[in-house]
């Protein structure tokens, strides 16, 4: 029995300075800023993932998705209300209480009544009860008839908020089908990349339905895969369409369907296009199965296009490597869905990533390779003090996860966490999947007791 966790997805919607932002960082118990930053991924994160009492979601921030300043506001809110109807499952409609009723919110709520959606109306910047009646009221003419009053700065009505939006979402599902110890490998891709193409290659038959008409595939389809001993479960996503390619801003919440999906997998598989090369949104999707922790197998698919130039074909692999550097460590295939060239490799290839994402490890033989590691490259100092590591333990997996114990977690440099990760992975033989490594404090560990 396994958890097929399919994550809906909750769309904010509003004007701009209506307090989205606030909300999602009350919602995300974050207060970092929208715009997060991976080593070696430059993309803006106007998603993430929630749990409230054991109901788990994606929460989107529409004001960040496509933001257009050249737009009229009214036709702007009317767009990612529209594209919010589209994909998402719940839409989160903001209010402004001070401002009052605008034209854009008649036009909003106009469209939001279209839809068969759970639709939340909520009128933030009501910071107590004394102001309520008096904020809330005004907006009843919009013929709503449940109106959600909160501060999203303040917290006020924010639990009673959050407890009525989860009621809404149904419980996680138990997919009892699944034999046990299924493999689940998702494949993500721009449209037209070639993944239905590729499932259906892998599988010999015609499972996918394949068409060269870009977003065929709106949602993930799955296909139980059985070969030899072991079964897989092969997830075909939505396809992520290129920045500045799509006019419709629905293609947005395609994505975010596609990451929903990638909660579900073991491995994804990222297919890039051999003939147009790799794209920033291609680097965006695998910074996000990064985010992820997931193993990641990368596809240069369409291969045959230039099997008969060399030239293209150590331009094609040099800007992987530029773009890419901080998976070094995910395997890449060069693959042809259409002539089935390197499809061989994929079993044992997922196979062995699969193996690695899930292993485990004595703590004999980790601290004996803490040891050796820092024998051999000294720790640095740091305040005058040479810095200790006293032991380690593997403390997870999927992917592979290890604390060590140290005299000052913060004085241990990136450079040396980067050495002791390499150490790991060759001591390990952890070479094609993520591994985490968490320095702690001993002091602290001995105050908690």
């Amino acid at each position: 029995m396994s958890t097929s966790e399919k994550l809906p997805i909750v769309a904010l919607v509003g004007r701009p300075n209506v307090g989205k932002s606030t909300l999602f960082n009350r919602i995300t118990k974050s207060r970092k800023a929208l715009v997060d930053p991976t080593p070696g991924v430059t993309r803006d994160r106007h998603y993430d993932r929630v749990t409230w009492e054991n109901k788990s979601f994606v929460l989107v921030d529409t004001g960040g998705i496509d933001d257009n300043p050249e737009d009229l506001l009214v036709h702007h809110i009317k767009e990612q209300a529209l594209a919010a109807i589209e994909e998402a499952d719940i839409v989160l409609f903001l209010l402004d209480g001070k401002q009052g009723v605008t034209p854009a919110d008649w036009e909003v709520v106009e469209l939001l009544r279209r839809t068969e959606k759970p639709v939340f109306h909520i009128v933030n910047k009501v910071d107590s009860p004394e102001n309520e009646l008096e904020l809330v009221s005004q907006f009843y003419e919009l013929g709503i008839d449940k109106l959600w009053p909160l501060s999203a700065e303040h917290n006020y009505g924010f639990k009673s908020f959050m407890d009525g939006l989860c009621e809404t979402m149904p419980a996680e599902a138990i997919d009892l089908d699944l034999p046990e110890g299924t493999i689940k490998v998702a494949f993500f891709g721009r449209p037209n990349v070639g993944k239905s193409s590729m499932i259906n290659k892998i599988l010999g038959e015609e499972r996918m339905v394949v068409s060269d008409i870009s977003g065929t595939t709106r949602d993930s389809v799955d296909t139980l895969v059985s070969r030899g001993n072991y079964n897989y479960l092969f997830i075909d996503t939505a396809g992520i369409r290129r920045k500045g390619k799509t006019k419709e801003k629905l293609e947005k919440f395609s994505i975010l369907k596609s990451l929903a999906a990638m909660n579900r997998c073991d491995v994804a598989v990222v297919l890039l296009d051999a003939e147009e090369g790799i794209t920033e949104q291609d680097t965006k999707v695998i910074g996000y199965v990064l985010d992820e922790g997931r193993g990641l197998i990368v596809l240069v698919n369409k291969w045959d296009l230039i099997e008969n130039d060399r030239k293209r074909q150590e331009e094609v692999m040099a800007e992987i490597g530029r773009l890419l550097p901080f998976v070094g460590f995910a395997p890449l295939l060069k693959v042809s869905a259409l002539t089935g060239y390197g499809i061989k490799l994929m079993f044992p290839t997922i196979g062995s990533v699969f193996r690695q994402y899930n292993a485990t490890f004595p703590t004999s033989a980790l601290n004996r390779l803490l040891q050796d590691a820092t024998e051999q490259h000294s720790p640095p100092i740091y305040k005058n003090k040479r810095l200790k590591f006293y032991y380690t333990a593997q403390v997870g997996t999927c992917p592979p996860k290890f604390v060590i114990m140290t005299n000052s977690s913060k004085g241990v440099h990136f450079s040396y966490e980067r050495y002791l990760i390499n150490r790991f992975r060759e001591g390990l033989g952890l070479d094609k999947v993520p591994i985490r490594i968490l320095f702690k404090d001993k002091t602290a560990q001995r105050k908690k007791k």
